[in-house]
């Protein structure tokens, strides 16, 4: 990776389900960390910095296409790159 793409913060608003218009594989490869009111959070579907809301799985409930139903909860959202290490650029609103 080039210097330059590493110095960057993640997109205001990330999916990871593929049917998404906000899914990205090449973003999401790269890992995003999430801190969501102030904790880490590893079960995040998708996530609006700006709009200060993640999306999170509502246990193993599915709706009649088998798809996860999520829950929308609203608080202050921070977004970063995992693999720019300890000092990574967050993203903030």
């Amino acid at each position: 990776m080039s210097e330059e793409s590493k110095t960057d913060t993640p997109p205001d608003r990330l999916s990871v389900n593929p049917r998404s218009e906000f899914f990205d594989a090449e973003k999401l490869q790269r890992g995003v960390g999430i801190r969501f009111k102030g904790r880490v959070r590893t079960d995040i579907e998708e996530y609006s910095v700006s709009g200060g809301w993640v999306r999170v799985q509502a246990g193993k409930t599915v709706d009649r296409k088998g798809q996860p139903l999520t829950l929308r909860l609203t608080g202050p959202v921070e977004a970063w790159y995992e693999d720019l290490g300890e000092d990574a650029p967050v993203a903030r609103a």
